[in-house]
């Protein structure tokens, strides 16, 4: 295991030294530099797991060194600051520019290891929260998602944009769109990234299990309430909430909620004390809460707190262009998952999932991959094994359903079929190439000899 290394800008050679053999003593590396720009320097060449400045150096003083290596590191390494004039005003100064601690000269060298030991410790748990986050943020960020279609790349810059802010969140979409992907995107793009994010099903509980979901219960509250229980804003705190299916949350639960939203207060059920909570809300609904409001069912000044700002999610129908890359995205997890090798998908696969209409959105599309590939016989995806849902994706014609209409050439009847398609797949070649079983360098050919408006 690497030791622990300890950079020291310090000017008096006596009391470098001297900070060199304490450090050493207790195992850990050193490097001593005199001057504040060859501390930076060494810093940003070698690194270090925590840095010891002096406040008074020949060039730049202690602070200077702080402020650089906190730009450098995000804050990450933690910096002592020693001084021969210690002071309130010092020492607050210090700590307002971010110094984890500072020492006294003459330095206490029982002090000075014990606050090296904290400091080592801090370094260690910024470490594991900066990789923590870094983890979320590649699993769950808004630019790890497929989003080839012009609605969904509007998506992915609203998330990104609103995932740095702290306002209320309301996602709207159909079932299956993935609003909690955009919802846990919120959370993994912005500051709040390593704190708790909780999601609540509004539509899972009955009313009073909702209510101590939420907001928690004090024990004895009711029937079996034999311990203290945090809700979801306490487990929160700090992160976000997200509430699923939010129009189904019973009146009662809507006025709680909007009075934590005015307050930022909650009160356990049983209880009778209040308590801040700092949580980012985020809600999605696929019902029409407009429509529920003018029916009594929905509170609107709760709605006008839910949605500080809207995202709406496009149905997978009107996003073809993301089809294939999802379905692709789906065969490498489903491989990965069940340990089964596709080498090949027949075009007319991909076709029929283009020509279905998902009703049940990405996650019917993710369902119906997963199922092709653990049910394929061999390492091809085949497309008269495809199996869909409902509706079946449209087939082709039975022999004598579909009759030429008259006096059309081949050719003009290639036109129609060329120009239909690709104005169902709105101009996009590549998907028109998929459906039609063409290259999408054909397509392209024959957009020029017909003089196609594509």
């Amino acid at each position: 295991m690497d030791k622990a290394r300890i950079l020291i800008v310090e000017d008096d050679a006596d009391n470098g030294r001297s900070l060199v053999d304490a450090i050493e003593d207790i195992g850990y590396a050193s490097e001593l530099t005199p001057t504040a720009q060859e501390g930076i320097a060494a810093f940003q060449a070698r690194g270090a797991d925590v840095v010891l400045a002096d406040l008074v150096l020949p060039d730049r003083d202690g602070i200077a060194v702080l402020q650089a290596i906190r730009d450098r590191d995000a804050g990450r390494t933690p910096v002592i600051l020693m001084t021969a004039y210690a002071s309130v005003e010092t020492s607050v100064r210090a700590m307002k520019e971010g110094a984890y601690d500072y020492l006294q000269k003459p330095l206490d060298i029982d002090e000075l290891q014990t606050k090296l030991a904290r400091a080592l410790e801090a370094a260690r748990l910024r470490r594991q929260v900066a990789e923590l986050s870094q983890e979320i943020r590649g699993r769950w960020s808004a630019q790890s998602w497929v989003a080839e279609s012009p609605a969904m790349r509007e998506v992915v810059r609203q998330t990104l944009a609103l995932a740095q802010t702290t306002a209320t969140v309301l996602i709207r979409g159909d079932s299956g769109t993935g609003k909690e992907l955009v919802a846990r995107a919120l959370h993994a793009d912005g500051p709040r990234a390593a704190a708790p994010f909780v999601a609540v099903n509004c539509g899972a509980f009955t009313e009073s299990l909702l209510e101590s979901e939420l907001f928690g219960h004090e024990k004895g509250a009711f029937t079996g309430a034999v311990a203290r229980h945090a809700g979801a804003f306490e487990r929160a705190h700090g992160g976000t909430l997200f509430l699923d299916e939010v129009g189904d949350a019973p009146p009662p639960v809507q006025v709680k909620l909007l009075r934590v939203l005015e307050d930022k207060e909650i009160v356990r059920v049983g209880g009778s004390q209040s308590f801040k909570v700092d949580v980012r809300l985020v809600s999605a609904t696929n019902r029409d809460l407009a429509a529920r409001v003018a029916t009594g069912e929905f509170r609107q000044d709760l709605l006008y707190r839910l949605q500080v700002v809207g995202i709406a999610l496009p149905p997978l129908r009107d996003r073809p262009e993301d089809i294939r890359p999802l379905a692709e995205r789906f065969i490498a997890q489903a491989q990965a998952d069940h340990g089964k090798r596709i080498r090949e998908v027949e075009p007319a696969w991909y076709g029929r999932l283009l020509a279905y209409s998902w009703p049940g959105n990405i996650r019917e599309l993710r369902n119906a991959v997963e199922a092709a590939v653990v049910t394929a016989p061999g390492d091809v995806l085949e497309a008269a094994r495809l199996r869909l849902a409902g509706e079946l994706a449209a087939p082709p014609p039975a022999a004598g359903d579909w009759r030429v209409p008259p006096g059309l050439t081949l050719e003009e009847i290639e036109k129609r079929v060329l120009e239909e398609s690709l104005r169902q797949n709105n101009g996009n070649r590549s998907l028109t190439a998929e459906q039609l079983g063409l290259s999408r360098r054909t397509i392209q050919r024959k957009i020029q000899d017909y003089n196609l408006p594509f």
